[in-house]
């Protein structure tokens, strides 16, 4: 496909995506909306190259590190000490999609596909491809291809339970921010308190700071990660280390030090064009997705993802009541293991817009949940659920 017009219907997906969202109040999440969109349109003949027509693909893939190193810029160490609560639900969650889908869906599906289908729907792309890998010893390639259509359509229920999740928690905030029971200067103190510790990288001059010095930092940020994360990994013989975690990482220890601006890859102009390119890496897996596929594994898929859900909720609900947080923001942390970043950010952002009314109301909303859902989707994506594919990759190869 031409390279212009595959960036073009891709683009025009999105932007329609947006104002859906807007206009159902992220009832209907841009993802959930692009994601049934391209599913079926290549069902109807679309070529299944056209994310990688567009460059938007390659484009995604090279800026993965670079928009984490950015995600670690809007976090700060004050906000991941105060968000403990936050990393306990998300852990639990985990737990809770184990529960749902060994115990309660293998009499179903059975326990070698229950295993297989657990890490995937707790996480991503690394924990479907530890249980393909899984499953590919066990001889099962049908079970192979399970692990990686989870990781493909979990986001149809986690987008839209999410949104409504968060849809709520953010009414709630709304209320008490105009009620005056929310403090206004939340997000403004916890900046300043960040401009403080800028303090061993002095501030560059304005005449500098252009969209390239920008891009710049974030870029070193980025390959400094994969640098380090590999250097771990070699040290200790295995993959320890994922370069994806250590970006988000070091974007929070070289926001803290000074040397990144806090929103760095908005004032390089450059944010918008890489969340569409990492989007495109996304729904590009959409491609394997074939009616054949889908239709003789929806049995195992249903089941996987209506008892993990359940078990995310039931868990996620406990610990609300534990640790004294709201049911919602509760259920939106543990719901965030079904799609990870950069989902969180994204329902995050449509989800202040719905329901904010007012740039201060927007920030209080912002502000309050989007580092808990930028945590959540940390811990069970990129941590948890590899953790948990591993002990069931364990249990499989022992079966």
């Amino acid at each position: 496909m031409n390279s212009l017009l595959a960036l073009t219907i891709i683009l025009v997906v999105f932007a329609i995506g947006d104002m859906l969202a807007v206009k159902t109040k992220s009832i209907i999440s841009m993802l959930f909306f692009a994601s049934v969109f391209f599913i079926t349109a290549f069902w109807s003949g679309l070529p299944t190259t056209i994310f990688a027509d567009s460059n938007l693909l390659a484009l995604g893939q090279v800026m993965i590190t670079m928009l984490l190193v950015h995600m670690g810029t809007l976090l700060n160490i004050k906000q991941l000490k105060e968000q403990w609560k936050t990393v306990i639900i998300a852990l639990l969650a985990i737990v809770g999609v184990s529960v749902g889908i060994v115990l309660l869906g293998s009499p179903i599906i059975g326990l070698e596909a229950a295993l297989v289908a657990a890490p995937p729907v707790s996480g991503g792309v690394i924990a479907g491809i530890q249980m393909a890998e899984a499953a590919n010893f066990l001889g099962r390639e049908d079970l192979a291809v399970l692990a990686s259509l989870l990781v493909v359509v979990q986001g149809f229920v986690g987008y839209p339970l999410a949104s409504f999740f968060l849809k709520k928690e953010a009414t709630i905030v709304r209320e008490q921010f105009i009620a005056g029971s929310l403090a206004p200067v939340q997000a403004e103190t916890a900046t300043e308190e960040k401009v403080e510790k800028k303090k061993l990288f002095p501030q560059a001059p304005t005449a500098y700071e252009s969209s390239n010095y920008f891009l710049a930092k974030t870029a070193l940020i980025a390959l400094l990660a994969a640098y380090v994360a590999t250097w771990i990994n070699d040290g200790v013989g295995f993959r320890l280390m994922d370069a994806n975690i250590m970006a988000l990482l070091l974007g929070i220890v070289f926001s803290e030090l000074g040397f990144l601006d806090n929103n760095i890859l908005v004032k390089g102009n450059s944010f918008g064009l890489g969340m569409a390119a990492l989007t495109s890496v996304i729904l590009s897996t959409l491609a394997a997705a074939t009616p054949e596929i889908v239709f003789g594994l929806l049995p195992s898929i249903l089941v996987a993802l209506c008892f993990g859900s359940i078990g995310i909720l039931l868990f996620t609900f406990v610990a609300s009541k534990i640790l004294k947080m709201s049911m919602w923001m509760s259920f939106g942390i543990g719901i965030s293991a079904l799609f990870g970043f950069p989902g969180t950010f994204i329902v995050s952002q449509e989800v202040t817009q719905a329901i904010g009314t007012t740039d201060e109301e927007r920030d209080a909303i912002r502000n309050h949940i989007l580092p808990k859902m930028l945590v959540a989707g940390f811990v069970t994506v990129s941590i948890g659920s590899v953790v948990l594919a591993g002990i069931a990759a364990s249990i499989i190869a022992g079966l």
